[in-house]
This record gives structure tokens, sequence and C-alpha cells, in this order.
């Protein structure tokens, strides 16, 4: 729990351009819904490496957010909870500039819908768990060749 309030305080300190460590996940979530436990579960399979960002508890800068936004190719309204209270009551009817839903995003991070995963360069918003498949694992599975069968191949 310590690491992952470091990495959040560093990521809140150091608004440079982000930098994972290549064997290592990031995941945005709200450990509260079941939808981002069992995106978390699905997550180990894919490694074992995992930097977990709880979103009801913790906020990133809109400078992060604009480059998670970048990944994932999304319009930052696309992300967020219409249904949810906050939302009706402090977003909805107004209009923003991108830099005015960056700073909705950083304000209220407890209203992105779903988890969103980082890993090797490539983005997915997990509106289902299975949708963290998009980023797939290590190797992919058309390049990997288990232990056993290398010797074999010619």
């Amino acid at each position: 729990m310590i690491a992952n309030r470091q990495l959040v305080t560093f990521i809140q300190q150091n608004p440079a351009p982000m930098q994972f460590h290549p064997n290592e996940l990031l995941l945005l979530y709200n450990p509260e819904t079941s939808v981002g436990r069992q995106t978390k579960a699905l997550a180990l399979d894919i490694c074992s490496h995992i930097n977990e960002v709880n979103l009801v508890r913790e906020k990133l800068s809109p400078t992060y957010w604009k480059e998670i936004i970048s990944m994932l190719h999304l319009e930052p309204d696309a992300l967020l909870d219409q249904s949810h209270p906050d939302y009706r009551e402090k977003v909805k009817g107004q209009s923003y500039t991108m830099n005015g839903w960056l700073d909705v995003l950083s304000h209220f991070p407890h209203l992105v819908k779903a988890p969103i995963v980082i890993y090797h360069g490539k983005a997915a918003f997990c509106q289902t768990p299975t949708d963290i498949m998009k980023v797939g694992g290590a190797e992919s599975s058309d390049t990997k060749v288990l232990p056993h069968l290398r010797k074999y191949q010619g």
C-alpha cells in the first residue's frame, strides 16, 4: 500500500510524460466495484507486477489524464459515469474545453466508470473485465512457445 501511495505522490509531483517499467501493469480503478475487482484478478493473469491506483482515494494531475486519454483514443467525457449523482450535480449541463475536462477528471476521479489499464505502451478502458485482454500479455499468443516444445521447432 505504501508503494502505491508513493507512486501516486510521484506522479502528482512529476508531471513529465508518463513512463512505466516495461514489466509493470498500471491499473487505475475503483476496488469497490465488481468490475474493478474482476479486472484486477484478470490483470494478475497478465502481469505479476501491478501498480494499483485507487480512483476513489487518489487524484492524478491533468497532465497525466491527458496522456491517458491520448493512449485510450477516447474523449474525456466518455470515461465518466453520467448516472453518478456527483456527475449530475457538478458536471452535467456544463460546457468544457479539453483543459476543463482534464480538471474534471483530476478533481473527480471517482466518476470514472470503468478501470483503465496501461501495459507495454497499450491502454484499455475496461468496461467489462475481459477488456483487459486488449493490452495482452508479455508475448502475444502467436509467438509464445511453451518451454517443453521449443526443442522441437525446426
